[in-house]
């Protein structure tokens, strides 16, 4: 299975849209678990790194260093 590249504050876009009709998540915390943020709505979710990697479609918007 090929890694998957994402940072902090880049936008990404999950297999499944949020109920709100978005389907763009900003990343606003990496760790262990991977915290992302509703472009719609502003409901965040915390998910374990495994399930996001695995439920992440591709990045939308890179975050510039």
């Amino acid at each position: 299975m090929e890694q998957k590249e994402f940072q902090l504050n880049d936008i990404v876009e999950m297999k499944k849209p949020h109920p709100c009709g978005t389907n763009k998540w900003k990343i606003i915390r990496l760790g262990m678990d991977i915290r992302i943020k509703c472009e719609g709505c502003g409901h965040s979710v915390l998910i374990p790194r495994r399930d996001f990697t695995r439920k992440m479609k591709k990045v939308l918007v890179r975050q510039e260093e």
